[in-house]
């Protein structure tokens, strides 16, 4: 921008330096007007300033309109050049006039040429004018202008010849006896006329756009068409000079116009303040002065006509011609608009029709309610929608139809709606329930306008919406089998019960309950069954909490309940009571199930929590979760109490699980083996894989003490992934370098059979390193009993076809073992260490070992007692016929290197045995061959 455009603007900084430009702009035409009332101090500088200052004002805001037009004036762009040309012109008149006044010290010749750059200010001006204002839409609109503006123009033009203009008129010709002179003398106050009538009649049509820009405008032009009227008066025009105070006008106006296009612009940041427009109190006002335009016109060529009879004058032909096209045009006028008054009444009959077609076919109700609640207007759509007549609703009461414990805050909305000003909330929504002719309630959603000081109420039937979103809400907050609540709503309940006037009730218990033995019942009976008995215990423990207390299932087999305290002080009495619905709740659950014509058992495990000042319900649901593993761990069916202790276990569990992954990553564990003797020669017959972890100190802990605490997860599973490769490994390594020994692996069951395991690729392992047939053993533990036989003995026959042999671990301790026997292709029995170790001194154990020996040796199998320590338990077992042993009575696990030295000497020292024996002799397990169902029994 300029530095005009920038000295002339006020959003620089803020309202401050628009308020400045006003007042140097208020101080420069002050002080115009002081010099020109004074005469400037000398006749020369009167006629510089008179002349030149006038073509320097003028100058400025052809500048300022055309940098204006430049920069933003966006579609007004046009109009600003054309005052820029107008101002241009006027400046060009000033500047020949001081040619001839200052420069050559001669009069202005009549006519000249600043004659005709002053006749071409009024020209542009005009179209200007045009463009800034509000233009018509239609014919007809145009026509209306242009009678308006002739009617202000034709009534100007009467008055003024009446007064002036024809004594003018016949002066000037009389006295030059040239038409020139009259025409000059016609051409200044007619060409003012036109504008005066384009400012006024475009004054109450002036655009939206800028509309303080459009104000100052008219206003500059107004003040120069006044200057021109007073300089073209009889009265002063054979008296004037340059330098009078009558240039004070014109150097304002044309000051005032530089000033309009940057002195009402609005700033980038500036905002509308909220409110009403300020037009809208103004609008009234323009429209009744316009509509009385044509009637002010029509007096002032009255008031023309009778000055003239007054005055005993007689009446001019200009004035009637005047007169006589006036009123044509007032008669046109009043024809279109009567033609407009009749279009716009049939257009407003159509529009009444169509939308009383549509209030009285739409589907929604439409009430009119009076200031007092009266219904006035309720559509017909009321049958439809409410089962209830329109007739019989207007005249009624609002507050009759809505539901009474709604009508509050119905009330307080609507009180609200009304208070608040209507351009900030026209309308506001309400959802309450009507009564409908049938006396039930719906729930009606409306939609509230104002109406002359009442309301607009378009309403609609969403009962149904709002009973699936009831129904969606129950859906997402309840379990889909058994309808109790789901894990959300049960945290959000208890998020409740903590706080309010709960909050330090410490007697509030969130009990989680499991169900033991139900994935027996899926696997045995099937998954509906399991459903089935689900749905039971959840109505069982939904019929044993209290009214006040929430029964929820939370997932699977697991359950919930949340019992609210009463209040007791006594924590012990409290806990009792507790503890007493707990067992309560546990004794229930363990009842009978009949499922179709079965009957099944199962037993609940329940860990209880109690509420502490300041706890979250994560916090308390998670105390309850670990006080029901813990009554799982300690053996099922009872209740457990929560305490602290239990989250530093959880604590411990979670550190040393991070450790062993840590251990494992970094190679801490190491693989050591344990021979297992012959004990009938004392030679190797193989050797047991045992993994060790070293701590940070050098200590070797055995993984009964590492994995005690991490349950079987994945770092177990990853632990027997490297037990089983690293065996596989190092067995290959003594293979080749002479010492071909079995390796025996200690895999559970589970794990075995685990296809997402890396235990399926023991076929790769043995190919990878080259194994030998036979010299690998898996010892396999049956302890679990959600393992499938079917599938284990088809995963064990084939690693037995690969050359794989088959140890059953524990023996004579689970409750499967004989089972085991009897379908898995077992090659040996592996005495649990418990009956070792008692049996020297235990005769019942000693009984019972004797017997699971003699099973053994009759079904053809060789043994290996686990835990052989002392010399008395060896020759114990060897009189059994037990024929392999491991413990430390012959050596403790070893690692690599003295592991191959124990090999090179081939044999330990048995308790019984005199002298030493070849080393491996017949010591071996050997490969059994024959069924995979069963083990045969060699003949006697």
């Amino acid at each position: 921008m300029s530095a005009l455009g920038a000295l002339l603007s006020p959003r620089s900084a803020s309202g401050g330096a628009g308020l400045r430009s006003r007042i140097l702009l208020g101080v420069v035409c002050a002080g115009y007007s002081v010099g020109a009332a004074v005469g400037w101090g000398s006749p020369r500088l009167a006629l510089v300033m008179g002349d030149f200052g006038l073509a320097v004002a003028a100058l400025v805001a052809a500048v300022s309109c055309f940098l204006y037009a430049r920069t933003g004036a966006g579609r007004l762009r046009p109009a600003w050049l054309l005052f820029s040309l107008s101002s241009l012109m006027a400046a060009c008149g000033n500047a020949v006039w001081g040619w001839y006044e200052v420069i050559l010290s001669v009069p202005v010749p009549t006519p000249s040429l600043a004659d005709v750059f002053f006749l071409c200010f009024a020209p542009p001006a005009i179209v200007g004018l045009l463009v800034l204002a509000k233009r018509p839409v239609t014919r007809a609109g145009w026509v209306c202008l242009a009678l308006d503006a002739w009617l202000i123009a034709g009534s100007l033009l009467t008055l003024a010849w009446s007064l002036a203009l024809a004594h003018a008129a016949h002066m000037a010709g009389f006295q030059e006896a040239s038409v020139a002179p009259a025409a000059l003398s016609l051409a200044y106050p007619l060409l003012d006329i036109v504008l005066v009538s384009m400012v006024l009649a475009l004054h109450f049509r002036r655009s939206g756009a800028n509309r303080s820009a459009v104000n100052t405008t008219i206003a500059a032009l107004a003040l120069t068409v006044l200057s021109d009227a007073v300089f073209t008066s009889p009265l002063l025009r054979s008296t004037y000079h340059s330098g009078q105070l009558l240039d004070a006008g014109w150097f304002a106006g044309s000051l005032l116009l530089a000033y309009a296009p940057w002195g009402a612009r609005r700033g980038p940041g500036a905002a509308e303040r909220p409110g009403p427009p300020r037009a809208a109190a103004s609008r009234p006002i323009a429209g009744s002065l316009a509509a009385l335009t044509p009637y002010l016109a029509a007096a002032v060529c009255t008031l023309g006509i009778l000055y003239n009879v007054v005055e005993g004058r007689r009446v001019d032909r200009v004035v009637v011609l005047t007169g006589c096209t006036v009123v044509l045009a007032l008669v046109v006028r009043q024809g279109i608009m009567l033609l407009d008054n009749i279009s716009l009444t049939q257009e407003l009959a159509q529009k009444e029709n169509h939308f009383r077609s549509l209030v009285q076919g739409s589907s929604d109700v439409i009430m009119i309610a009076a200031p007092n609640g009266t219904l006035r207007y309720v559509s017909p759509a009321a049958a439809g929608v409410y089962g209830r007549e329109a007739e019989d609703l207007v005249g009624s009461e609002l507050s009759s139809i809505i539901h009474p414990e709604d009508l509050g805050g119905v009330v307080h909305e609507v009180r609200r709606f009304l208070a608040a000003p209507p351009h900030e909330e026209p309308t506001t929504r309400i959802e309450c329930r009507f009564r409908s002719g049938t006396g039930d309630w719906l729930n009606v959603e409306s939609t509230v306008n104002r109406h002359q000081g009442g309301l607009l109420l378009n309403s609609r039937d969403v009962t149904e919406r709002v009973r699936l979103q009831a129904q969606l809400q129950h859906n997402a907050e309840h379990d889909p089998l058994t309808d109790l609540p789901n894990r959300a709503l049960f945290t959000a309940r208890v998020r409740k019960a903590l706080g309010g006037r709960r909050a330090g009730d410490s007697g509030t218990a969130v009990l989680f309950i499991d169900l033991d033995g139900f994935k027996a019942v899926n696997d045995t009976i099937g998954h509906q069954a399991g459903d089935e008995l689900l749905i039971q215990a959840g109505r069982r423990l939904q019929e044993s909490v209290r009214a006040g207390d929430t029964a929820a299932r939370l997932g699977g087999d697991e359950f919930a309940a949340l019992i609210i305290g009463d209040g007791t002080r006594d924590q012990g009495a409290r806990e009792y009571q507790v503890h007493e619905i707990a067992d309560r709740l546990r004794l229930t659950l363990s009842q009978p199930y009949r499922i179709g014509s079965s009957e099944v058992r199962v037993a609940a495990s329940i860990g209880v929590a109690f509420a502490e000042p300041a706890i979250s319900p994560t916090d308390l649901m998670r105390n309850a979760d670990l006080a029901m593993y813990r009554a799982k761990a300690g053996g099922k069916d009872r209740v457990e109490l929560y305490a602290p202790q239990m989250q530093a276990d959880v604590v411990r569990r979670s550190e040393l699980a991070t450790r062993l992954r840590t251990a494992l990553r970094d190679g801490e564990f190491a693989l050591l083996h344990q021979p297992v003797v012959h004990l009938a020669s004392g030679s190797v017959a193989a050797v047991a894989a045992q993994a060790r972890w070293r701590s940070a100190q050098g200590i070797l802990f055995t993984p009964a003490e590492f994995l005690r605490v991490t349950g079987d997860d994945d770092r177990t599973a990853e632990l027997g992934r490297w037990l089983l490769e690293e065996s596989v490994a190092q067995a290959a390594d003594r293979a080749r370098a002479g010492h071909p020994v079995p390796v025996a692996v200690r895999l559970s069951a589970a794990r075995l059979l685990d296809t997402a395991a890396p235990f399926g690729s023991i076929e790769a392992l043995l190919t990878r390193h080259g194994l030998p047939s036979g010299a690998l053993m898996i010892e396999v533990a049956d302890s679990d009993p959600r393992v499938s036989f079917d599938a284990l003995e088809q995963r064990l026959v084939a690693l037995r076809r690969l050359g794989v042999r088959i140890a059953l671990d524990g023996f004579g301790s689970g409750f499967a073992a004989i089972n085991a026997l009897r379908r898995l292709p077992i090659d040996v029995l592996k005495l649990d260490r418990n009956l070792v170790e008692g049996v020297v001194e235990s005769a019942r154990l000693h009984k019972i070992t004797s017997g699971l020996l003699r099973i053994a040796c009759d079904l053809g199998l060789q043994s290996v007692a686990d835990g052989v320590d002392v010399p008395d338990q060896v020759l114990a077992l060897r009189a059994m016929g037990c024929t392999h042993g491991q413990g430390m009575a012959f050596s403790g696990p070893l690692d690599e290197y003295r592991l191959r030295r124990a090999l090179v000497r081939g044999e330990f020292p048995v308790p019984g045995i005199p002298g030493p024996r070849p080393a491996m002799a017949g010591g071996s397990i050997p490969l059994l061959t024959g069924s995979h169902t069963e083990t045969p029994v060699p003949p006697p």
